[in-house]
């Protein structure tokens, strides 16, 4: 198959994407990327220990941020992205200024085990945490302190993501569960699925909040209407059997759902259709987090220890 090929015939409108540019900065796997939410900065998280900031329209590298003492895990920008926070296999997050001199702003201390999972809500004023001590944190920004601890799973955290007016939260875990909260009380609304196998890779809530993606250990991803509990569709093709895998939406020029996969590519949906609509190749090892531009219609996405880049794909106009 041809680099960036399709595996069926996509519809007459899709442009398909091809490869911009692979940028390498990390000595160990990436485990995340994410486009800040203005679109003009990629942040990038590794294994190595580092963050690295590059710009969204040159791809070239402006900041590396040190300071963790393990790996990270994850990252999340602030709504008006001026701050990043990166979750780390050291027990801690940190808050970072993604503006010169990108200064460590915060240290969050209090999880008891590896940090997996971060965001922040939309209003920006709280972080929320998933860590390997089966427990969900949310943090103040301001001051940096632990306002709530829930003892939310049996298992690690594996996803934290907040809804867009911020009053809820989707968890998901290795012990078969996602599950729906109030942000404010922290008590648990509703429990979407509860099944011991296959473990909950990874969730979250989609743009208009009304639905939640859910990603689990088969090599599955559902679309679930989280207020009647059902699920509407279930993409297939990719493989995700070992690793928490990231997924998202794609809304900048059709609306698609995007994902790593095991087998090195990145797969693209057609939401509605729930037709695999291409495939992107490349990568040298599996393919762990994807992110989507806000505005444009560009993705990136990320390698573990194999591969340890970036790739960039554009859409043609």
């Amino acid at each position: 198959m041809a680099s960036g090929g399709t595996n069926q015939q996509p519809t007459a409108a899709y442009k398909p994407y091809r490869h911009l540019k692979t940028l390498a900065g990390h000595q160990r796997a990436v485990s995340c990327v994410k486009f800040s939410n203005d679109g003009t900065l990629l942040a990038s998280a590794s294994l190595d220990k580092t963050l690295i900031i590059w710009s969204a329209s040159t791809l070239s590298l402006l900041h590396r941020l040190v300071g963790h003492s393990e790996g990270i895990s994850d990252l999340a920008w602030s709504s008006d992205s001026h701050y990043i926070c990166s979750a780390s296999d050291d027990r801690t997050l940190r808050i970072w200024d993604a503006r010169p001199p990108f200064d460590c702003l915060k240290i969050l201390k209090g999880h008891s085990d590896f940090v997996f999972c971060v965001n922040f809500n939309p209003q920006s004023n709280l972080i929320v945490s998933g860590s390997f001590d089966e427990t969900i944190r949310i943090w103040e920004v301001k001051t940096g302190k632990c306002l709530r601890v829930i003892r939310a799973h049996s298992m690690p955290v594996t996803s934290v993501h907040f809804n867009r007016d911020g009053s809820l939260i989707v968890s998901g875990s290795h012990d078969g569960t996602c599950k729906i909260w109030a942000a404010k009380e922290g008590t648990c609304l509703k429990t979407l699925i509860d099944d011991k196998d296959p473990a909950v890779s990874f969730t979250k809530f989609s743009p208009n909040g009304k639905f939640i993606l859910v990603a689990t250990l088969d090599s599955t991803l559902k679309l679930w209407n989280y207020s009647t509990g059902k699920f509407l569709k279930i993409y297939q093709g990719h493989t995700n059997r070992v690793y928490c895998i990231t997924s998202t939406f794609s809304v900048t020029s059709g609306k698609y759902i995007v994902s790593g996969s095991e087998d090195k590519c990145v797969y693209l949906w057609d939401l509605q259709s729930k037709a695999m609509i291409q495939r992107l190749e490349g990568h040298s090892d599996t393919v762990i987090s994807v992110t989507c531009h806000p505005v444009e219609n560009k993705i990136a996405s990320a390698g573990l220890d194999g591969d340890r880049t970036i790739r960039v794909w554009v859409q043609d106009a």
